[in-house]
């Protein structure tokens, strides 16, 4: 699972617009329970140089993330980005277009209020254009809210038609509201995001009228906005797809990683004397029969995590939770079984099964191979507290066909795909609440091991009772290309 989102839990629109009358502005209204929000910019609507505008106040649970980070479920700060979405909201008034919405951090405490009325400015509490809070009520430093302004706090995204959805990588933000570790900006207090038109659009001698989202009290469950936390969570585990180190090749595709899997009572669990640190693994050639490693520790080439060519050791380490990985390249021509032995001075952890190597020139080339894949073991249906629901895909050459010599009760090989990607779409309208993560994130990727590819995904970020479908598309020769497959699930409470 590489993809969180975190609903937002409060916003509201503030605006300085007049009222029916175009004599008194609204500047006390609070439209907190709406769920729609607002961005405009009206000028000449009162007096030939009248200007009135609206901006979004919006905050979100980052105490989540950080509880989701101490527990493992998110990367640590650096290796996960934070992405702001908004979805827009298609209404019968004029849409602007060619403008720029800037996302900035408040630096003052605020209360979204109980207002609906987004046309009279008719109810009055906090938040509103002038006051951040009441009771005793609390005044912005600033008519329309108080921002930072520093490129850490601060974020812009262009709209060309009008029409687009907001989608800002907010990541230095977030990572001050949750103050990682190690996080060389520094802390910032939560007081969420003010999203608004750029200065010199709100002073503009033209309108922007109105530009609206989807608030957090949509009926419309993916229309609400959120921070969506995307992070490349795959694992490359070479154990079934090893190759001999090969000059055909660049320098990092030699480089194989094996990985050990510590399972205590079906739950991962880290190694207590290894805890988070660093683990031997030392490569052994198999027995006459290849059932178990045999003779002494065989040298490596320099690269990955052995330091020195004729080295015995790979210093292996930890990845996550009870998984520890090893890379190193394999140079040996004449030995094509190895055994992977994990070990701490003395003590011997693990004994891996046995690893055939491959060469790079071993398999018959086809520019424009096929595939037939299936997931098997999919279920008709899921909860949405199923948090970490795993899917298990297999696949295989679609014009596989074996010889005369192989026997018909030998399983067809399954096809291991090193870029392979997910998408979940919802099959009433074909909404894509998780699209293909093929970007610089990769937060759709596949993992692999052994038994071929494989990820996770939270259910509880999908609407009950509704039916989604699964689709596939891998990496080959350069192009992504969709899998004809397509499986379909439903979502129960």
């Amino acid at each position: 699972m590489a993809i969180k989102r975190y609903v937002a839990n409060t916003d509201t629109t503030i605006t300085n617009a007049y009222k029916a009358n175009l004599t008194t502005r609204g500047v006390s209204g609070n439209m907190g329970q709406s769920d729609i929000l607002e961005v405009f910019h009206i000028y000449g609507q009162a007096s030939s140089a009248s200007s009135e505008n609206a901006r979004i106040l919006i905050g979100f649970p980052t105490t989540d993330i950080t509880t989701d980070r101490a527990s493992g479920d998110i990367p640590a700060s650096g290796s996960v980005s934070f992405y702001l979405r908004m979805f827009n909201a298609e209404h019968s008034q004029p849409t602007p277009r060619d403008f720029t919405l800037t996302a900035s951090a408040v630096s003052t405490a605020w209360q979204e209020g109980l207002g609906l009325d987004m046309e009279n400015y008719s109810d009055i509490d906090a938040a509103n254009w002038i006051t951040a809070s009441d009771g005793p009520t609390v005044k912005w430093s600033t008519q329309g809210g108080d921002y930072y302004v520093d490129n850490s706090s601060s974020f812009q995204q262009t709209f060309d038609t009008g029409f687009e959805d907001m989608e800002v990588d907010i990541t230095p933000l977030v990572e001050q509201w949750v103050n990682s570790a190690g996080n060389i900006l520094g802390s910032k207090t939560n007081n969420g995001l003010g999203i608004f038109l750029t200065a010199s659009q709100e002073d503009a001698e033209v309108s922007y009228y109105t530009k609206m989202f989807f608030a957090r009290q949509s009926q419309y469950y993916f229309k609400r906005p959120y921070i969506e936390a995307r992070w490349d969570s795959s694992k490359s585990d070479d154990r079934a797809t090893f190759y001999l180190s090969s000059s055909l090749v660049p320098a990092a595709d030699n480089l194989m990683t094996l990985y050990l899997y510590n399972i205590v009572k079906g739950q991962l669990t880290n190694i207590p004397d290894v805890g988070t640190g660093t683990i031997n693994v030392s490569i052994y050639s198999g027995s006459a029969t290849n059932a178990t490693p045999s003779g002494s520790e065989l040298y490596l080439p320099v690269g990955g995590e052995v330091a020195s060519t004729g080295d015995l050791n790979v210093t292996g380490g930890w990845s996550e939770t009870g998984i520890y990985t090893a890379s190193f390249a394999y140079a040996s021509s004449s030995i094509t079984t190895i055994f992977d032995v994990w070990h701490s001075a003395s003590v011997e952890y693990h004994t891996g099964s046995a690893v055939t190597v491959k060469t790079f020139d071993s398999e018959d080339y086809n520019a424009n191979q096929t595939y037939a894949s299936n997931i098997t073991n999919m279920k008709s249906s899921y909860t949405q507290q199923e948090r970490n629901a795993f899917f298990r895909v297999y696949t295989r050459k679609r014009n596989w066909s074996p010889n005369i010599y192989v026997k018909a009760s030998q399983a067809i090989p399954n096809h291991i795909i090193e870029n392979a990607y997910y998408q979940i779409e919802r099959i009433s309208d074909g909404l894509k609440v998780a699209p293909f993560g093929t970007g610089s994130s990769n937060q759709t990727k596949m993992s692999y091991d052994a038994s071929g590819s494989y990820f996770t995904f939270d259910m509880g970020m999908l609407d009950s009772d509704e039916v989604y479908s699964i689709s596939l598309a891998y990496k080959i020769n350069g192009k992504y290309t969709e899998q004809p497959e397509t499986f379909r699930f439903r979502v129960e409470e």
